[in-house]
């Protein structure tokens, strides 16, 4: 009982629209700006840089919490750690305060791989910054990382739970992504500092 209480917690945390709230602090309603994204990236190129870095920090808290937290404050295996990780992200992706239409879950799959495989998220933020420093574009570094992730956590030792749990979280961001994957296909996808 204590874990399905918990997983309620996971989504609903998940499910806070902190770019929504934070851009909506500096007048801004995000959702009608730029992409249209609630995420962080949106909110860095519409309301400035240090806002944010504010909400993907915000957001990725939303997912290390539940996954790193959560179970051991109940008492439960590690691999429920990776279940409240995941319904944090699924909060984030499709929040139930904004009719299921959230954001694509990268900074909180972030926070969630962090809680339960830190080096599996420092292998794929390597890959991120690397690929948006050659690329300048943070759709494209998002997948790659999203990839990276679920290569590298097949070599560690993690639990079968745990790569099984983190290859379909992977694909789901790659999924997410599919507007974007279309628009690098066409050579339209926006990058990162420049003009439109």
């Amino acid at each position: 009982m204590c874990g399905v209480i918990l997983g309620v917690v996971a989504y609903l945390l998940g499910a806070m629209p902190f770019g929504l709230l934070v851009a909506r602090s500096r007048g801004v309603d995000i959702r009608q700006q730029g992409s249209g994204n609630i995420g962080a990236t949106n909110v860095f190129r519409v309301v400035g840089k240090g806002w944010g870095v504010f909400t993907f920090v915000l957001d990725a808290l939303k997912g290390f919490i539940p996954a790193f937290v959560f179970w051991r404050l109940a008492h439960l295996g590690a691999e429920w750690g990776v279940l409240f990780g995941i319904l944090a992200i699924l909060g984030h992706t499709f929040p139930v305060f904004l009719k299921f239409k959230g954001g694509k879950g990268v900074a909180t799959s972030a926070g969630m791989l962090l809680g339960v495989a830190p080096v599996a998220v420092g292998i794929g933020f390597l890959c991120w910054v690397l690929c948006l420093v050659f690329s300048r574009i943070v759709s494209l570094s998002s997948i790659l990382a999203a990839v990276a992730v679920a290569v590298s956590v097949w070599w560690m030792d993690n639990g079968l739970t745990v790569r099984i749990a983190l290859t379909v979280l992977s694909l789901l961001v790659i999924w997410l992504h599919r507007a974007n994957i279309k628009r690098l296909m066409n050579g339209t996808e926006h990058r990162f500092g420049k003009k439109k």
